[in-house]
């Protein structure tokens, strides 16, 4: 097990060993999809945050995984085809169910709520940019990403070539989730909001949970080796 406490550790290694780094880093605001290649250690410095709690939290969340029974998959010992076809069958069977829901729910409230909040509009412009993007995002991975990587022994370039892409999108659109909470206030209803405004806010930040999960095992685990930063 290595040291989540070295000062070299990136952002994305932390998460890949221990999993509960993730509340801890959303707490602190810290992006540990795309941006987790960085130094964590900098990414302290350059936010100004307590370096002290921060490990402290980290510390405590490794020794109650060390004492409890681990029931979270160890995604680091899987190999390629394996961790590509849990990606697949979780995280991109949600997208194909919850991008179209979504996609109804936020027209429904712009055509409702629109004239009292104007900001529904650029949600809508936001998501709907969004999920355009993800919709040819998935078919590059299930058709060319993910069977380079069964035969990697063949495809080193490609899958070179592909993963700067592949990362390259999940940049873009870390950028446009940004854009959505603050579109959004964070995620916070008006107070004249119905439940169907409040059913469709709660799915967009569901979506970024899982994009952000989704983000992380690609970047930091199933391709870490072909990172071209």
């Amino acid at each position: 097990m290595m040291n989540l406490l070295d000062r070299n550790a990136t952002i994305g290694s932390v998460v890949a060993e221990l999993p509960q780094a993730t509340d801890i880093f959303k707490d602190f605001n810290i992006d540990f999809c795309c941006g987790g290649h960085r130094k964590l250690a900098d990414v302290i410095a350059e936010q100004g945050i307590n370096e002290t709690e921060i490990y402290e939290r980290i510390r405590l969340a490794q020794e109650v995984r060390k004492s409890e029974y681990e029931s979270n998959k160890n995604f680091n010992e899987m190999n390629s085809l394996a961790l590509s076809s849990y990606i697949e069958d979780t995280h991109h069977s949600y997208l194909r169910r919850a991008l179209p829901d979504i996609a109804e729910i936020l027209n429904t409230i712009l055509r409702v709520h629109g004239k009292n909040h104007m900001e529904l509009f650029e949600v809508y412009r936001l998501f709907g940019g969004l999920k355009t993007d993800l919709e040819q995002h998935l078919l590059k991975e299930e058709t060319m990403l993910f069977p380079a990587l069964y035969q990697d022994y063949k495809n080193q370039h490609e899958i070179l070539h592909l993963s700067s892409d592949i990362i390259g999108e999940h940049e873009a659109a870390g950028k446009i989730l940004e854009k959505l909470r603050t579109a959004t206030n964070d995620y916070k209803v008006p107070d004249d909001a119905c439940g169907t405004y409040e059913r469709a806010y709660a799915m967009l930040e569901e979506l970024e949970k899982d994009l952000h999960q989704h983000i992380h095992l690609e970047n930091n685990i199933l391709l870490k080796d072909y990172d071209p930063r």
